[in-house]
């Protein structure tokens, strides 16, 4: 039987190689690719609620906005929803790629609950519960380093507590204590194999803290994290809570500047930033010009 310390290595041999793509196999994939978009792109009626992915770090007044007034979240740009389409696709064929390679696969996407919150797993193989993700370089780079383990910037360590919490009393799952992230690099298809031990506590009082502030009557404080831009007097979002949906809510007043490496968010602006001598080009958060 594999040993799931084998499965970067013997996946890689099976690209290597050529006839192993069966029908079967051909079709199990686009099943779960076709599958995959239409949950992306489906017109969601029923009111979201807290799930096992969405335990990771995140502002205080996002999350109860994104439970109480998700219609107030910012739209995702066509070429980001295009984007995470790849994120599906990169991992359906790293499931499919895993079973043609001899790995046994069970247990996909089961429903898990820990403490009254749901979520569904990737999948179980060789009895461990597994975690696909695709990448990009920046993110490949923390789990190589390991520097994930200090800062889980979008909660994948904590999505793993809850399926193997929740995966305690299943007999596909036959390790307990441990489960892994089967990382993919989007743009250079480099794998890794990231093992992660249970944190119990950690996962029970993430749910706790979680539940405790959607159920508020009223949005707590925003929790963005902020940093100083340079000597200029102005501070603007740090990077992870630029990814933040409503970050409009947190900030009304929030200001958008176009530099050449894409928007920066700015909650407050003591001087305009500019580049060589001239304003940088404002945008409000409809992504129409300002003019001043």
């Amino acid at each position: 039987m594999k040993n799931i310390h084998t499965l970067i290595t013997d996946i890689q041999y099976l690209l290597t190689q050529r006839n192993w793509v069966t029908d079967e196999l051909a079709g199990d994939l686009g099943h779960s690719v076709s599958t995959r978009l239409k949950e992306q792109f489906v017109d969601r009626t029923a009111l979201p609620k807290l799930r096992l992915s969405r335990m990771g770090p995140q502002c205080h007044c996002a999350l109860w906005h994104s439970i109480h007034k998700p219609h107030l979240s910012e739209k995702m740009p066509p070429w980001a929803e295009f984007k995470f389409s790849f994120g599906h696709i990169i991992e359906a064929q790293a499931i499919a790629f895993t079973k043609a390679a001899g790995h046994l696969v069970t247990g996909e996407q089961d429903e898990i609950s820990v403490d009254g919150i749901s979520g569904h797993r990737d999948c179980v193989i060789d009895g461990c519960i597994v975690d696909v993700k695709s990448a990009n370089d920046r993110s490949y780079k923390g789990f190589k380093t390991k520097s994930i383990d200090e800062l889980d910037t979008w909660g994948y360590l904590s999505q793993l507590d809850g399926y193997l919490l929740g995966s305690q009393h299943d007999p596909l799952v036959t390790v307990k204590d441990k489960a892994y992230l089967l990382v993919i690099h989007k743009e250079l298809g480099h794998m890794q194999l990231y093992e992660h031990r249970l944190r119990e506590n950690h996962i029970r009082e993430r749910i706790r803290s979680h539940k405790e502030i959607v159920a508020r009557s009223t949005p707590p404080l925003c929790t963005c994290p902020t940093i100083d831009d340079g000597q200029s007097g102005n501070v603007k979002l740090a990077y992870p809570a630029t990814y933040n949906t409503f970050k409009f809510c947190c900030f009304p007043n929030l200001r958008t500047f176009i530099y050449s490496g894409g928007p920066e968010y700015f909650v407050k602006v003591g001087k305009v930033p500019t580049y060589k001598g001239l304003p940088l080009l404002e945008i409000d958060k409809y992504g129409k010009s300002v003019y001043n």
